[in-house]
């Protein structure tokens, strides 16, 4: 039999039946398309995370805070293969005062070798990196925070009332109006036994504003000069750590691998990642798991139509035995039209999926911003993404269902008696 004469011996059977077969490819179709969208919402909800990860230029940063690393090895990171930097940062373990005319802050104090951090930093917001060891470079919003006794008590008032609203309030209104830079600021440094280092130092940049909008920055950097400053403060050095800025992301893990080997304490976020990922598996997984549940109840469907198939056609099997059909013929009949059903309702089933994530991706910020208040666009969210891999995944599962569903019924003709099937009634 010739695979033409194979597939008018399907196609007859499928126009015979329109509406059966329609209905069972409705199925199939519903089945698929929910299993594809349930595991979009995963693939989407990993890519917004992951988005905002790498939105941070941490991705490329690995951060050393072992005690134990010699001076000599941390001069010799920089010779280590794609790095692009090695920066030392002290922190500053005391509080730090920042007072201005009337008005003062309180933020946290770090020191950085200028020329690295210039270099990995990259251009300010406005004016230039400290030259001189009494000049300083602050934070994007430390003017913002430098309060007089009026200012603090409105942006209290603002910040309860925002609060009471389920707002942030950021106190943009407040703080110190002028340009800060070519300011001189006196710093005030107290440790815990009373001692004081207080000493004016001059504003001469500003950092970029923060990667994220809910961020204040009000930190000060001063220059590695500037730790004499407040050596007296304390006996012990102040605390440090040095952080290793890669060229690219792809590079950070190799020496991430080699520097824990080391037995050196690191940390980086693209091991975060690799949690997230391993976390997103499982619940794709999941996901995929309680889809294809919907595609085994549509294989319900097919059985029973590729049963009544079997059960209308008893004659017509029984001529094709007569005349010398095999049985492997005869069940590769009815194993292509549940195929057929199963392909066809997949295909549809792609199509609508991709329909669906997309409005989705468009409908849901604006509902959700309209139920909320916020604006859910700047966080460019992704709510269903539907990547090849999926497709094929499903693809695979659907049509597969549909075969096994056609395969006993058409076991179930390859066994069919000759002589009863011809004296069956037409």
């Amino acid at each position: 039999m010739l695979l033409k004469d194979q597939l008018d011996f399907v196609k007859q059977h499928i126009v015979k039946n329109k509406m059966r077969v329609f209905m069972t490819i409705l199925a199939a179709t519903i089945g698929c398309a929910f299993l594809i969208v349930l595991a979009s919402v995963g693939f989407g909800l990993q890519q917004t995370v992951k988005n905002e990860i790498l939105s941070d230029e941490a991705v490329t940063r690995i951060q050393l805070y072992d005690d134990s690393l010699t001076k000599e090895r941390a001069a010799s990171l920089k010779d280590e293969d794609n790095v692009k930097a090695v920066v030392q940062k002290t922190h500053l373990p005391m509080a730090l005062k920042s007072e201005l005319d009337d008005r003062e802050a309180h933020s946290e104090g770090k020191f950085y070798d200028m020329t690295a951090f210039q270099k990995v930093n990259g251009k300010l917001a406005q004016g230039s990196y400290p030259k001189a060891a009494d000049e300083i470079v602050v934070g994007y919003h430390y003017a913002q925070r430098l309060m007089n006794e009026a200012d603090q008590e409105a942006y209290n008032e603002k910040v309860e009332a925002a609060n009471k609203k389920q707002e942030n309030y950021m106190g943009e209104d407040e703080g110190f109006k002028g340009n800060i830079v070519g300011q001189t600021v006196t710093l005030t440094v107290e440790n815990d036994e009373e001692q004081q280092v207080v000493k004016p130092f001059k504003v001469v940049g500003i950092l970029q504003a923060p990667s994220y909008e809910w961020m204040i920055d009000n930190q000060v950097i001063f220059s590695d000069k500037a730790i004499n400053f407040f050596a007296g403060l304390q006996p012990d050095p102040f605390p440090s750590e040095y952080i290793i800025h890669m060229d690219s992301m792809e590079n950070v893990k190799p020496l991430l691998t080699k520097l824990k080997k080391e037995g050196l304490g690191v940390y980086s976020v693209i091991e975060q990642m690799d949690q997230i990922n391993v976390f997103f598996a499982v619940f794709k997984a999941g996901l995929l798991f309680v889809g294809t549940i919907a595609v085994l109840i549509a294989s319900i469907g097919i059985f029973n139509t590729m049963t009544m198939a079997v059960t209308e056609r008893t004659r017509e099997i029984g001529v094709l035995k007569a005349i010398g059909a095999s049985p492997k013929l005869i069940q590769r009949l009815f194993l292509m039209e549940s195929a057929f059903i199963g392909i066809v309702g997949t295909v549809i089933a792609v199509i609508i999926s991709y329909v669906i994530s997309v409005t989705v991706n468009f409908a849901l910020p604006i509902v959700l911003e309209m139920a909320t208040g916020e604006d859910i666009g700047e966080r460019e969210m992704i709510f269903s993404a539907i990547p090849w891999q999926l497709v094929v995944i499903a693809s695979a599962i659907s049509i597969g269902v549909a075969m096994i569903s056609g395969w006993r019924p058409a076991r179930k003709a390859t066994k069919i008696d000759v002589i009863q099937a011809l004296r069956q009634e037409v």
